[in-house]
């Protein structure tokens, strides 16, 4: 199964596709989508939008698995990347893949095994677990490889966590 991992942003949206094979995950590409903040906001929705879509078009992913968003202080903030997190669900929905969404604390307990784990283990989990040469930089990209993880280990009752 491929698995496209997303954390979602506006001006960084880390990505990562893996495929599982049983227990065994591989990390097939990831990176970062970013965005200009000088540019007009529908604008870069619009990148956001047309990269997602060449990503999922490339490596044909089945599900995407994406972080709920995490409420901060900044309330603008928040509105604009819930506006992004809609444009990057619409690029798979648009594609008729499955869409799955996990906590921040649900992605640490898959990862780490301790929900209040700390960002920096779940990016050291997430290199061992892909056997990667290094942690994947910006932080955006480790999140997103960490979601798809968290999907792939719960396939086998993935419902519980598909997007209603």
């Amino acid at each position: 199964m491929i698995i496209l991992g997303v954390d979602p942003g506006i001006a960084i949206v880390g990505y990562g596709i893996i495929e599982c094979k049983g227990n065994h995950c591989t990390a097939i590409d990831y990176g970062a989508i970013t965005t200009d903040a000088n540019m007009m906001f529908p604008e870069r929705l619009k990148i956001v939008y047309d990269r997602l879509t060449q990503i999922i078009d490339t490596y044909k992913p089945e599900d995407l698995a994406i972080e709920e968003l995490f409420y901060n202080k900044n309330a603008k903030t928040v509105i604009k990347v819930g506006q992004a997190r809609g444009v990057e669900i619409l690029a798979a929905i648009n594609q008729n893949i499955g869409i799955y969404e996990y906590t921040p604390l649900q992605i640490k307990q898959a990862i780490v095994g301790y929900g209040r784990a700390e960002k920096r283990q779940v990016q050291e989990m997430v290199k061992i677990l892909l056997n990667l040469n290094d942690i994947p930089k910006p932080d955006d990209v480790a999140d997103a490889l960490a979601v798809a993880l968290t999907h792939s280990s719960s396939l086998n009752f993935k419902e519980a966590f598909r997007m209603k």
